[in-house]
């Protein structure tokens, strides 16, 4: 059906715009451009937003599905719940999944079971090496074929640089995108923490932020030696930047993430070993976020995402080196972004630019915009909404969040994908 949706704040990622006005949806569920006329449409259902924003839908690139293998900890269905009540219309997943998605057949096997049972949208990558393994590439052909938006190893990051080579050069062919975690797996391997006077005074193993340093400028160096196009998952540190705008000055195929872990809190909110706050990679200092923000302002740094790693009590429950990485934050992304932009870091169109419109991009989806043809894939949002978060109400099976008992602003009221509701928060 026809929608008009009157009275909202437009925020526009392309333009960088926030103005008041109406938006009309197409029948096909397509966005048909801004509405000026007097009177609705013959036949169009009005929706009054009240002077709320209405954006695109957030594309969450990086997101961890237990399907297959780890369904206990979040399944499509209730990854999907929790997307909508976000604001997420579209979740690009992680292949960390037990076994890997590593063969089209895999890939297939997903792709419908995500279709069947999530609400939102659900696009996977796929795995660059056989079992995450770091040496022997997929099938990267058939898996694009298959529809893998991108390819990576998560966290498994090879220490075999000529295999990651042979990997890049192939996906350079073929023109695939390759998701690089830019971490030194020797100097990080056991670490919960970032090194520093914290923690030495925790007694906890630590990582210098020069592990990701290295890690990047590894990767990039293969990059300039392949020509592949690439996309760092997550710069967290003030080091890394340097040559992330080395890459973007010498005109490589270069982009960059980071999670909203990172700009959002800090190493100290690990306190009393407080393992809902053990990430991977971990915390960083306050002035690492300071200068990660400030990447982002600039357009350094394109995207933001949530990495939302679902982990049980039991795995949790545990010493703090012990405890599994990770947190959810599917519903928790939109509020906490609101942090940066009543602390006046950022605009809201700022921030659906790195949320929606430059993860869409990147990948060569049509979402993350207002833009007359795009899918109406739409959040309304109050941005200055107060709540207290209660893990226990989150959608998400898994409950580790770091922001359980926080005070936070930005409450998502609907969600809109392809004009269909999916979501319409109570009250």
């Amino acid at each position: 059906m026809t929608i008009l949706f009157t009275d909202a704040r437009l925020i526009d990622p392309e333009a960088l715009t926030e103005t008041q006005g109406s938006l009309l949806v197409a029948e096909d569920g397509s966005i048909a451009g801004p509405w000026t006329g007097k009177k609705p449409p013959k036949g169009a259902t009005v929706i009054d937003c009240g002077g709320k924003c209405l954006a695109p839908g957030i594309v969450d690139w990086g997101v961890k599905i237990g399907e297959p293998g780890e369904r206990h900890r979040e399944s499509f269905r209730s990854a999907g719940l929790a997307a909508a009540a976000g604001g997420v219309t579209t979740i690009i997943a992680r292949p960390d999944t037990l076994p890997a998605i590593d063969t089209p057949e895999t890939l297939e096997f997903v792709t419908r079971r995500a279709a069947e049972a999530s609400p939102v949208r659900i696009r996977h990558m796929a795995a660059l090496t056989k079992g995450r393994e770091g040496h022997e590439m997929t099938e990267i052909g058939f898996l694009l074929d298959a529809g893998a938006v991108a390819f990576t190893d998560v966290f498994s990051v090879s220490s075999d640089s000529k295999a990651l080579g042979r990997a890049l050069t192939y996906a350079r062919s073929l023109g695939a995108l390759i998701v690089g975690h830019p971490q030194d797996p020797g100097l990080s391997a056991g670490a919960a923490t970032t090194s520093g006077k914290f923690a030495s005074l925790r007694g906890l193993p630590a990582v210098s932020p020069m592990a990701e340093r290295m890690g990047l400028e590894r990767d990039l160096a293969l990059v300039e030696m392949t020509g592949a196009r690439y996309h760092a998952d997550q710069i967290t540190t003030a080091r890394s930047l340097p040559a992330l705008r080395r890459a973007r000055e010498a005109g490589l195929d270069v982009t960059a993430g980071t999670s909203i872990h990172h700009l959002t809190l800090n190493e100290l909110d690990v306190g009393d070993y407080r393992t809902f706050f053990k990430l991977t990679p971990p915390l960083r200092s306050e002035d690492d976020r300071q200068a990660v923000i400030a990447a982002l302002a600039e357009g350094l740094i394109d995207v933001i995402a949530s990495f939302h790693t679902p982990a049980d009590e039991e795995s949790k429950r545990l010493p703090f080196e012990e405890a599994a990485p990770g947190a959810v934050a599917l519903e928790t992304l939109l509020p906490a972004a609101m942090r940066l932009y009543h602390g006046g870091h950022l605009s809201l169109p700022q921030l659906f630019r790195a949320m929606a419109l430059n993860p869409a991009r990147r990948l060569g989806l049509p979402q993350g915009r207002l833009a007359e043809g795009a899918p109406a894939d739409l959040v309304l949002f109050d941005p200055d909404a107060p709540f207290l978060m209660d893990r226990f109400r989150l959608r998400s099976k898994s409950k580790n969040t770091p922001f359980d008992g926080a005070r936070m602003e930005g409450r998502v009221l609907a969600t809109w994908v392809g004009g269909v509701e999916v979501f319409r928060a109570e009250g």
